[in-house]
């Protein structure tokens, strides 16, 4: 290659040095020989810039995208998406039922209040779901029971319905189901409830499904040519000749990337973030086999039932015809 990384970026170290630091220090040694062989070539990857950093790693993400220190980024992101300008007034606690309680492959989950009362819930998934609709629809669900709670306890009996603004949410598939599969040539998906009359009334709970693997596909070989690309190309990519190709058509991503790459250069503090991925990504990888092995559990009784409905028939067929043999043979 060429162009190298550390062309733009003079602050990434060798391997070399990165190995040196890590093994002069017994606590940084010990956590580093905890890895697996692929993780810690993965973590001397992308702080020596062989590889990109993991955009979609919950503490990189929020680093880069944090609403209280960055909020420029995300409502940019946003606007993009919803196509409308946003601005975000506050970040709300993650404090809700489903999240203090429900065990999912959720990489990254943040709420934010924009300009007009609305919420956005943004959220990043390892792997989609068999069912994806259904658990998007709990959260929204859960997110407007939450604004409903709060704005009513505000305004107690000055409260009116109209009071309730749109509840966004927006999740970020990093490998999406068959569903989205069959419509490859999409890679944003909105939804919002309509009536088949066109009664216009204004509901609450609007829905954008980004499958990323999708656009990567939908990307192969082609130039970004939009802003909107460029945001999904920075979260998704970390192939150093896509990095540079971004930066290069779109500069402003360079300072984002410059921030990843100092961040880098303490080593404590980013292994100690990559352990704390690994660590999430075994939790969730484990909660996801459970998952898929209940889902069997319960298929496999199904049709243990119908088995069973059928052998049960099957009998009661049976005993009709020994009993109407008996009556035959009674009878000659």
């Amino acid at each position: 290659m060429d162009k190298l990384l550390q062309n733009y970026f003079p602050m990434i170290r060798t391997r070399r040095e990165v190995l040196k630091e890590i093994k002069n220090d017994d606590k940084l040694l010990g956590i580093f020989e905890q890895w697996k062989d692929e993780q810690q070539e993965e973590f001397l990857d992308f702080c020596t810039g062989a590889r990109g950093v993991k955009m979609l790693y919950d503490s990189f993400f929020k680093e880069i995208f944090s609403p209280e220190y960055h909020p420029e980024r995300l409502e940019e992101i946003l606007s993009l998406i919803l196509k409308r300008k946003v601005r975000i007034c506050q970040v709300l606690p993650n404090d809700s039922v489903r999240i203090a309680d429900e065990q999912s492959l959720l990489i990254t989950d943040m709420l934010v209040e924009l300009d007009d009362g609305s919420l956005a819930n943004i959220e990043i998934q390892k792997i989609g779901y068999a069912f994806p609709g259904q658990r998007v629809a709990c959260y929204s669900a859960d997110t407007l029971l939450r604004q409903y709670k709060r704005v009513k306890s505000e305004r107690k009996n000055k409260f009116t319905y109209r009071d309730i603004k749109t509840v966004y949410t927006i999740v970020f598939f990093e490998k999406s189901t068959q569903e989205f599969h069959l419509l490859k040539e999409h890679y944003i998906h909105k939804s919002k409830q309509v009536f088949d009359t066109m009664l216009q009334l204004e509901t609450l709970q609007e829905y954008i499904l980004i499958p990323l693997d999708i656009f990567k596909e939908n990307m192969h070989n082609k130039i970004i040519d939009s802003e909107l690309e460029a945001w999904l190309s920075f979260v998704v990519y970390d192939e150093p000749e896509k990095i540079i190709g971004l930066i290069e058509a779109y500069p402003k991503f360079k300072a984002m990337y410059e921030e990843i790459y100092n961040m880098c250069c303490n080593i404590e503090r980013v292994m100690q973030m990559y352990s704390k991925e690994l660590a999430e990504l075994d939790r969730n990888t484990v909660q996801y086999m459970i998952e898929e092995q209940e889902k069997l559990i319960n298929e496999q009784a199904e049709q243990i039932n119908e088995q069973a409905e059928q052998i049960n028939e099957q009998a009661k067929q049976i005993a009709e015809l020994r009993k109407r043999l008996e009556n035959l043979s009674a009878g000659r």
